[in-house]
């Protein structure tokens, strides 16, 4: 059995599959040499000593994730009665699910089974007739010897030949149509069911209950629809007909072997077990240590994604480096894994290799002796000698096809036990209660509630609450006193412990999930966009309503009105495509003002009976907020209302003000009852006073002096239009810088050659290339030996085909030519453990630096490059985990391989030749026809592919990001939507795919059966070569073997075209990337340290338009000056360049023109990282990393002063964001986790920890974009007050739409189309009766 049958039984595919963990046993790379610019090596070692202790148990946690009661493992119940306890554990528990191979057929239907049975018939009858030409060259074999040592005529002889030539034919003819028909169905109906499995996953994923996802986060769920059921596919289509094709094949052989000569087939079936077990063996260590290796780079994968998906924190805050070495951590443990499964690979195909030379040897030794005895005679020999190494070779491969179905099986188990899981509240049951009419009415009675993820902590405590049909109620309270979790219980989110909630009268419990949801509409605190137009955004609030199938007409003009309302048509009409523009992902090309405008317009576009808003206008302006507020406020004339306020200026005209505090109701009361009782509302609204230039609270103006305001207004709105950029004639400054940054095309798309990007990967494996070298060495060592064994096989059968009387000198001399056998598997045995050691290994070490090179470049990258489209973080976690795995087929596996491959070529062709010429060139003319067929085949299949990853990656995205909004989706009813467009998509690939994999089952089937009709060519004209006396038996056998089996080899060399392929798109993107440097280097040790920052900020004619958005102008010469020590606030309509300028300052962007100074030095000349280390930043959105509140806060601080810092720096941080105490009343103090992304923390809980954060680095510079926004009033009061004091001695910057926590301030500017419009203190502006003042107006509480 030649080494290039292995790839025809699978080895081959083993190698590229496990390619990236084809590696040495050294425990890690060296450092790069010095100067090397692209690889930037992080020294792991000590992360490894330090987390060895724990990688088992980290291990044991991941294997324990089928456990039913895997999520609640850790909770504690303590003090819960068993029905509170029940009702906690059943909105997160996990069925137990039992799950064999026939369930994974579960949504087949009896068509599909039948066509898998035609699919596996036709795979068991192409097995089968694998072995057969054995039997033919038998056959022909003894013809040859009867011609050459008898005196049989040469006509007999060619008729004889010619006769048996025809089954090579008729053998070629089955197996091409039998492969091609069981390849196109086994693969096709594989489609078909995993596409039904992904559409049923998804829906499962949609309907379950929210408790689910706070333990289960969208990326788990993108592993699962991606990689998992991917390895289901496996399982049930070229797996499948891969043990059957096997197992057919083992047995045909062995049934060959018996009837031709049982005695040698017994001796020679030591060869199977040798290979079966030596295969079984190995395949249990390679996919043990490839899922190690796996499941540590998914962890690696998920640490990633939360720094990218925070980039802007981690960059503020100078945090990548130390974040990176916990991915760079992962990277090391899936390479030391890979290491270990790499050395695997290496000796099984050594060895087996070695087995196979050495089965010649006995065979023929064996053999040659039985002949003497007349026991056999030579046909007989060749027979069973090939057909037991192809049967033994075919069992072997039968080990790894069932490790992946046993793979496939542990994958369906995780996917069916969501399908499985029936949630508690279940939104796809049709059963429950849908009234006919419904008036509203809401009735809370003694409501006890806790959330599933912290079961010990009780949040709300006998709550009641009556709400009357047409009522608008607010409520208000500290962060974590339960209002957020009323409106979840309303939402049917989460189920309560105790208690009734009744609507119009009807217990809530009781209703049809979807059609209660769809009654209700809600705004949340942190508004959530998908990334598709304005138009269906907003269109997706229509759902479940009688306008949801209406005609676009119709709802354009719902969709408009609903804009207007939401005072979001203004921006969207100035936006290039108006309600066509695409919001990206997760809406992030809009600013806060804008997402929460149309969200609001999605939720009032349909009219709904319940209006729910958790801080529906938390992040508008003033402006904005008086507009959308009225909106609202008519919205809810006609419908229930629950309203979630801080600012309490939205709240005033409630009809019911619930003031709340620890899941209680302490106060109940309209506006001006509860200020009369002047209780707890009432020092909230003094926290909120806004006073006027007399010291008392802002009183409504006249109409006089909205009169002058409106002058006032035009006559700022013509100067401004005087300095529009877009309107001049002249070129503005921003677009000549513009055109400047275009003409150096640092985006340009630029395509490399193959040749140029194997060069260019060799970057990152500076210090191992010599390693290609040696493979290459081995690799032609390796494909010198088939020609040799070509040479040896001549030999024998030149000796064996003489008379009786030669028998003893045969014997000898056959003795000596199996020693070469044993011989030369030795020699190839080292020569292929170097050749997969070395080129794996190195291998190994581009993959692992490519993966830290890559996160390391991201992490280096301006901020404008994470606003790109292409650029979504979805998109870069793909380059880190597909493209950098991808680059291995360009690299030493692939060159090994296909330099052994063309070795085997060449060599058998020279041999072929040389000793045969006439033979030699009839049988290579054939080979291009194999090269030709295995080239169309591959370049279907690649295509194919290309189109599928495409496909698929679109899809997966859809799905992730509905289930990352989950409880949008949920709230909107938009599942159906979202399972309908997902299920279309899917479907759409699975029928386009049908005709090229047709057309590449055919060429399969062709490459397959070419083979067969080769080998009759050969032996049909060698035959009239050897009956003209023109070659003898050496000469024929020797050039046979060696050009045969090299032309299969040739026809091999493309199937390692797939990998390429991939292997070069996933270098250009690679190349790509690294193409576009920062002008912003976080990294970079170039530019000024400020010695002693005294922390004076100036803009200097500052102009600025977003690279994403060209020719939107932002800032148009923006002057301003901020004295150290000053508390400057930034006030405006949003997008009026607030937020902007605070990116300025932080340097994630560079203006187009003009200068932005830090104590009178252009920050552009300063080094980065220094300069940096004096801000403190906290965002709109409050971003939190996973880990436990400790490792959140401490990020505030350099890597030097976390060593050192101790607790009470931690503490004194958090008792001036105003989160100690309820850190300290946690069950883990500090040491909580926060769950991803913060998850399970509330809005002001997560904003705190981020102001701790801040604080704790005690900042020279202190950026407040809306720090308060996400607070209760009690608090904004507390933290405002400490924030007041951090910024005694240092520049503050802070935006606010709140006007109350800026009244304060030293200067505040007010910002309006991109320029400073007014500027002045609180009370210098409300003199002025401007735009400000107009401002303040909108915002008082009450009058005086």
């Amino acid at each position: 059995m030649p080494p290039s049958k292995l790839r025809l039984f699978g080895i081959e595919a083993k190698q590229n599959d496990q390619a990236s963990s084809l590696t040495s046993n050294e425990p890690a790379d060296k450092p790069s040499k010095e100067g090397n610019n692209i690889v930037h090596n992080i020294t792991v070692d000590s992360l490894v000593e330090e987390k060895k202790s724990k990688s088992k148990t980290k291990d044991e946690k991941e294997d324990n994730v089928i456990d039913p009661y895997y999520y609640i493992k850790g909770l504690s119940y303590e003090g819960r009665t068993e029905e509170e306890t029940e009702v906690l554990k059943n909105q997160i528990i996990l069925p137990q699910t039992t799950v064999t191979y026939f369930t994974l057929f579960r949504y087949a239907t009896k068509f599909d089974l039948f066509l898998i049975f035609i699919s596996i018939l036709a795979s068991i009858a192409s097995g089968a007739a694998l072995p057969l030409f054995t039997l033919v060259m038998g056959r022909l074999t003894n013809d040859f010897s009867t011609f050459l040592t008898t005196n049989q005529g040469a006509d007999a002889f060619q008729s004889a030949v010619n006769h048996n030539t025809l089954y090579f034919v008729y053998l070629a003819i089955a197996i091409s149509v039998l492969d091609a028909v069981q390849t196109f169905v086994i693969v096709d109906r594989g489609d078909v069911l995993t596409a039904r499995i992904r559409e049923h996953y998804i829906q499962a994923i949609l309907r379950q209950n929210i408790a689910y996802f706070d333990k289960v986060g969208p990326g788990e769920f993108t592993n699962r629809i991606t990689s998992d059921v991917n390895l289901i596919q496996e399982g049930i289509s070229e797996k499948l007909n891969l043990i059957f094709n096997c197992f057919a094949t083992f047995i045909a052989a062995i049934v060959i072997g018996l009837a031709r000569s049982w005695r040698l087939t017994l001796i020679l079936f030591s060869v199977v077990f040798a290979i079966f077990f030596s295969m079984a063996i190995a395949s249990m260590f390679i996919m043990k240590y490839t899922t190690a290796a796996l499941d540590a780079f998914s962890k690696a994968s998920s640490i990633a994604e939360s720094i990218l998906s925070a980039i802007r924190t981690a960059t503020a805050f100078g945090i990548q480096s130390r974040l990176r070495k916990k991915y760079d951590y992962h990277v090391y443990i899936s390479y030391t894994k890979a290491a270990k499964c790499g050395m695997t690979i290496a000796i099984m195909v050594a060895f087996l290799l070695l087995t196979i030379y050495w089965s010649y040897g006995l065979a023929f030794w064996q053999g040659t002796r039985y002949i003497a005895e007349g026991k056999m005679d030579v046909g007989a020999m060749i027979t069973v000698a090939t057909a037991i190494i192809i049967g033994a070779t075919s069992l072997g491969s039968i080990a790894p096809a069932f490790q992946s179905v046993t793979k496939s099986i542990g994958a369906a188990k995780k996917i069916y036990e969501t399908i499985d899981r029936v949630p508690i509240i279940d939104s796809a049951s049709s059963e429950g209660e849908i009234l006919e009419t419904f008036s509203g009415r809401i009735e809370f009675q003694n409501v006890r509630f806790a959330y599933p993820s912290r079961p010990n902590i009780t949040v709300l405590k006998d709550f009641s609450l009556t709400v009357e049909p047409g009522q608008t109620v607010a409520l208000v309270g500290a962060s974590g006193s339960g209002k957020s979790t009323i409106i979840g219980i309303i939402e049917r989110f989460y189920s309560y412990l105790g208690g009734s909630v009744k609507l119009d009268g009807v217990e809530l419990s009781s209703f049809n999930v979807k059609w209660l949801r769809s009654q209700l509409s809600l705004v949340s605190q942190e508004p959530t966009l998908f990334s598709v137009s304005i138009f269906e955004n907003i269109s997706y609030g229509l759902i479940g309503t009688p306008y949801e199938n209406a005609t676009e007409e119709d709802k354009s003009n719902l969709v408009i009105e609903a804009c207007k309302q939401a005072n979001a048509w203004e921006f969207i009409q100035k936006l290039p495509n108006g309600l066509d523009t695409n919001v990206g992902q997760q809406g992030v090309l809009l600013s806060g003002g804008q997402k929460q405008r149309i969200a609001i317009a999605r939720a009032i576009v349909s009219q709904p009976k319940i209006l729910l808003l958790d801080e529906a206008t938390s992040a508008l302006d003033t402006k904005s907020e008086s507009v959308v507020q009225d909106a609202l406020d008519r919205a809810a004339a006609d419908r229930t209302t629950i309203v979630i306020a801080h600012r309490l200026s939205t709240i005033k005209e409630a009809d019911k003000i619930v003031v709340m505090s620890s899941g209680d109701v302490i106060e109940t009361g309209t506006h001006h009852e509860l200020l009369e009782k002047k209780g707890a509302y009432y020092m909230l609204v003094k926290a909120q006073e806004i006073k006027s230039d007399n010291g008392h609270p802002t009183s409504h103006s006249s109409d006089k002096s909205y009169k002058d305001e409106k002058e006032y207004t035009e006559t700022i709105h013509q100067e401004i239009s005087r300095t529009d950029t877009s309107n001049t004639q002249s070129r503005s400054v921003s677009n000549e810088a513009l055109d400047d940054m275009a003409e150096k095309g640092l985006l340009k798309q630029k395509k490399r050659s193959t040749i140029w990007l194997a060069i260019y990967l060799t970057k990152f494996t500076t210090g191992y290339n010599k390693l290609i070298i040696f493979g290459s060495f081995c690799a032609l060592c390796c494909g010198a030996g088939f020609p040799i064994m070509g040479y040896i096989y001549g030999q024998i059968l030149n000796n064996v085909m003489v008379p009786p009387s030669k028998y003893s000198y045969m014997s000898h001399k056959v003795g000596v030519l199996s020693g070469y056998f044993v011989l030369l598997g030795g020699l190839e045995f080292f020569c292929f453990c170097g050749l997969l050691g070395t080129f794996t290994y190195h291998t190994s070490i581009l993959v692992k630096r490519i993966r830290e090179c890559v996160l390391g470049h991201y992490l280096r990258m301006d901020i404008a490059f994470f606003d790109e489209d292409s650029n979504s973080i979805g998109a870069l976690i793909s380059t880190l985990s597909k493209d950098c795995q991808s680059v291995e087929g360009l690299g030493g596996v692939t060159l090994g391989q296909i330099l052994n491959s063309l070795a085997v070529v060449v060599g058998g062709i020279i041999m072929s030749i040389v000793i045969n010429w006439r033979l030699g060139l009839v049988c290579t003319s054939c080979v291009p026809v194999l090269v030709v067929c295995g080239f169309l085949r591959v370049y279907v299949l690649l295509k194919l592919e290309e189109r599928a990853k495409k496909t698929y990656a679109n899809s997966g995205q859809y799905a992730c990001e509905s289930v990352g909004a989950i409880r949008t989706v949920a709230s909107l009813t938009k599942e159906k939507l979202v399972c309908q467009t997902y299920s279309q998509t899917v479907e759409a690939q699975v029928k386009a795919s049908r005709i090229p994999l047709s057309r590449s089952a055919v060429f399969y089937g062709l490459s397959k059966g070419l083979v067969p009709c080769i080998m009759g060519l050969g032996f049909w004209y060698g035959s009239t070569l050897i009956r003209k006396g023109i070659s003898d038996a050496y000469m024929f056998f020797t050039a046979f073997i060696a050009v045969v089996f090299g032309a299969q080899n040739a026809g091999e060399v493309f199937s390692y075209a797939p990998s390429m392929g991939k292997a070069k798109e996933a270098a250009q993107n690679i190349a790509r990337i690294f193409d576009v440097q920062p002008t912003i280097d976080p990294t970079s040790t170039k530019g000024d340290v400020l010695e002693n920052v005294i922390g004076d900020v100036e803009f200097r004619d500052v102009h600025f338009r977003y690279p994403t958005r060209p020719n939107v102008p932002v800032l148009r010469g923006i002057n301003l000056t901020v004295k150290q020590g000053q508390y400057v606030a930034l006030v405006g309509t949003s997008g009026c360049g607030k937020s902007t300028t605070i990116s300025l300052i932080e340097r994630f962007y560079h203006p187009l023109a003009g200068q932005v100074l830090l104590d009178g030095v252009d920050v552009t000349t300063l080094n980065i990282g220094e300069y940096r280390k004096v801000i403190g930043l906290v965002q709109q959105e409050p971003v939190l990393f996973g880990g436990t509140i400790r490792d959140n806060i401490l990020l505030g601080l350099s890597d030097d002063e976390v060593e050192t810092v101790n607790d009470e720096v931690i503490y004194e941080a958090a008792k001036k964001a105003n989160i100690h105490e309820f850190i300290m009343g946690l069950p883990e103090g500090y040491n909580t986790d926060t769950g991803t992304k913060g998850t399970l923390l509330s809005g002001g809980q997560k904003q705190r920890i981020a102001i701790a954060r801040a604080l704790i680095r005690n900042p020279k510079v202190l950026l407040l974009d809306e720090a308060t926004s996400a607070l209760d009033s009690e608090s904004e009061k507390v933290v405002q007050e400490a924030l007041d004091s951090a910024a005694r001695g240092r520049t503050t910057v802070a935006v606010a739409h709140r006007l109350s926590t800026i009244q304060n301030a030293d200067v505040i500017y007010l910002f309006d189309k991109g320029v400073v419009a007014e500027q002045g203190t609180h009370y210098e502006l409300l003199e002025k009766k401007g735009l400000y003042y107009q401002l303040v107006k909108m915002q008082a509480l009450e009058e005086t």
